[in-house]
């Protein structure tokens, strides 16, 4: 398939994605109690399918954390976004490097890429599991950084399984008694 036809689908879903979270809001609520209806089994299934395909369109992962915290057990939450978190972040690198990424930004940003690319030869793991693990840093742009440099993708894993398991299980495992609190606590539900 045509690299470019590739790009513009892809491009095509990161923007579906944001209309459906910024305007119809009421679509992914009705969404998200269909599903509640379901067995716990398909739950599962869509918790797993959003989690490998999110990074695709760039929407962070504590969004999804959150979702899932809503209708899954806390465990199964953080195995099944772990395992999203891995696939995501292996799909987006090789898309990445299929893409020719690394093409575009030695083109565009020269001096900065040469520069990224120096710092990251020298510590690549500690600067993957140091992105991958603070809240405020978009790890599918790690990725596809580290993707279109062609770090060594078994470091690259490794730092973004480290990094992304302890920001996950404090999301997932702190996240789920704070939402309960405020739940019955705060709104008396």
């Amino acid at each position: 398939m045509n690299k470019r036809i590739v790009f513009l689908l892809w491009v095509l879903v990161i923007l579906t994605a944001f209309y459906f979270y910024f305007f119809q809001n009421d679509l992914v609520r009705l969404g998200v109690s269909w599903l509640m209806s379901r067995p716990l089994s398909w739950r599962y299934a869509v918790f797993l399918i959003l989690g490998c395909l999110r990074g695709f369109t760039l929407i962070p992962v504590t969004y999804i954390i959150f979702l899932g915290l809503i209708f899954l057990p806390a465990l199964p939450a953080y195995i099944l976004i772990m395992v999203g978190v891995m696939v995501s972040s292996a799909c987006i690198y090789y898309f990445a490097e299929y893409l020719g990424l690394a093409n575009y930004f030695e083109r565009r940003y020269s001096r900065q890429i040469a520069q990224l690319r120096l710092v990251l030869k020298k510590n690549e793991l500690p600067i993957v599991i140091s992105w991958s693990f603070f809240p405020f840093t978009p790890t599918d742009l790690m990725c596809y950084m580290c993707g279109s440099l062609r770090v060594n993708i078994r470091k690259f894993l490794l730092g973004v399984f480290i990094g992304e398991s302890i920001s996950c299980a404090l999301y997932v495992f702190v996240g789920k008694d704070v939402i309960l609190f405020v739940i019955y606590k705060l709104l008396g539900v």
